[in-house]
C-alpha cells in the first residue's frame, strides 16, 4: 500500500525536456480560453500564444493585449482565409461544439496540428469528418481531455493496470454544477442544441466520467442506457437538465454515471475491483484540492498531493508529443468513440431502451 502511493509521480509521459516551443493560435476567446488556456501557455516553457482568433476584431485585439503584446489578432474569416499562418504551429479550438469542425478543417488545410476542446463536435457525423480530414492531411489531432494528464488519474490507471484492486467490476462517476449561477444567461450556447449538440449535461459534464473511466480502464463502451429530464424553464430546449447513464465496457466492467447542469458543484470517480477500490474526489473540476485513495482488503490509505495546473499539463503533453513525434492517446478516433457513445445515451433516454454500440 505504501509503495503504491509513494510512486505517485508526475509526467510519466515525459522523455525529453529540451524542445522547441509550440506556437498556438487560440480560436474562440471565451472565458475558458482567456482565464485557463492562455495563462497555461504563459506559464509553459514549451508553449506560447502567438495568434488570437475571434468573431470580432476588437475582442481579438483586447485579448491579444492580455496574452502578449506581440500576439497577432485576427477574425474567424481571416483565419479561414489563411492569415498569419507563418505565426503559429498549432491551433487550440475552443468555440461552441458545433463550430469545432470548420476550424479543424482550415487548420488541416494549412498543415497545422489541432488541439480541440471536448466534446470534439456536436454529432458523430461531424466528429468523423474532423478525424478523416486531419488524417488525410497528416496533421496531429488531439482532443483536450485534461483528466488524462492529471497525475491522480494517471496513477489510478497504473494501479488498475497492475491489478492493485483485482479485476475492475464497477465504476461510479458523477459531475454536476450550477450552470446558470456561473453564467447567468439562459440564452448561452450550452443550452442551444444548434451549438451544443443534442443536450447539455451529458455533452458538457457527463463526458468527464465517461472518458475518464475509458482512460483508467483502457476500455471502450459497447452498450449504454440512460434516463434524463428537464423541468426548468432555462432547460426547455435540451432534454438533460439532469441525467443518469449506465455503460457496459468491452472488458466487462459496468459504469453508473450522473451529470447535471442544475445542481451543486460536485464530482467523483471510483473504480471498484474484486480486491479493492481506487478513488479520486473531487475528481473533475480544475484547481481543486483532490484526495486520492486506495483501499485493498479493508486497508485504506489516502493521499493529499500537490495540485497541478491541469491546462498546463495538457498543453505541455500536447507540445511534447508533437515535438517528439510521440503517439497521442486522446486522438481523434478516441474522441469520436465518446461522441458516438453520447449520441447513444441521448437516444436511449428518448426511446427508453438499451443502445448497442
Amino acid at each position: 500500500m505504501d509503495d503504491a502511493l509513494s510512486e505517485f509521480g508526475r509526467r510519466d509521459w515525459e522523455t525529453e525536456t529540451d524542445l522547441e516551443s509550440v506556437r498556438f493560435a487560440m480560436v474562440g476567446l471565451g472565458w475558458w480560453t482567456r482565464e485557463e488556456a492562455i495563462p497555461a501557455t504563459e506559464q509553459s516553457d514549451r508553449c506560447e500564444t502567438t495568434v488570437v482568433v475571434s468573431g470580432h476584431h476588437d475582442k481579438a485585439e483586447d485579448v491579444a493585449e492580455i496574452a502578449d503584446d506581440t500576439a497577432t489578432a485576427i477574425t474567424y474569416d481571416e483565419f479561414h482565409d489563411g492569415a498569419a499562418t507563418d505565426e503559429y504551429d498549432a491551433v487550440y479550438v475552443a468555440t461552441p461544439n458545433a463550430k469545432h469542425l470548420e476550424f479543424a478543417e482550415s487548420a488541416a488545410e494549412f498543415g497545422k496540428a489541432v488541439l480541440c476542446e471536448k466534446p470534439m463536435e456536436a454529432t458523430p457525423e461531424r466528429a468523423r469528418r474532423m478525424v478523416e480530414t486531419c488524417e488525410d492531411a497528416d496533421v496531429t489531432l488531439m482532443v483536450a481531455y485534461r483528466m488524462q494528464t492529471e497525475p491522480a488519474v494517471r496513477r489510478a490507471r497504473e494501479l488498475v493496470r497492475e491489478g492493485a484492486i483485482g479485476d475492475p467490476m464497477v465504476v461510479h462517476g458523477s459531475m454536476s454544477q450550477d450552470l446558470l449561477e456561473m453564467i447567468p444567461n439562459p440564452d448561452q450556447w450550452r443550452l442551444n442544441p444548434d451549438l451544443s449538440g443534442p443536450g447539455t449535461s451529458v455533452m458538457d459534464l457527463g463526458i468527464y466520467p465517461l472518458n475518464t473511466a475509458r482512460f483508467v480502464l483502457d476500455a471502450d463502451p459497447t452498450a449504454v442506457s440512460s434516463f434524463a429530464r428537464s423541468t426548468g424553464d432555462a432547460f426547455s430546449d435540451v432534454p438533460d437538465e439532469v441525467a443518469t447513464f449506465q455503460v457496459e465496457f468491452d472488458d466487462g466492467t459496468l459504469a453508473a454515471c450522473s451529470a447535471s447542469q442544475n445542481a451543486s458543484q460536485s464530482s467523483h470517480l471510483k473504480v471498484v475491483g474484486t480486491e479493492g477500490e481506487v478513488s479520486v474526489e473531487p475528481a473533475f473540476f480544475d484547481r481543486q484540492n483532490r484526495k486520492f485513495a486506495l483501499e485493498v482488503d479493508g486497508n485504506r490509505m489516502s493521499l493529499d498531493y500537490k495540485q497541478v495546473d491541469q491546462m498546463l499539463e495538457e498543453f505541455d503533453y500536447f507540445a511534447h508529443q508533437l515535438r517528439t513525434d510521440g503517439d497521442i492517446y486522446p486522438d481523434g478516433r478516441h474522441g469520436l468513440a465518446d461522441i458516438e457513445a453520447m449520441a447513444a445515451i441521448y437516444e436511449s433516454a428518448d426511446e427508453g431502451s438499451v443502445m448497442e454500440l
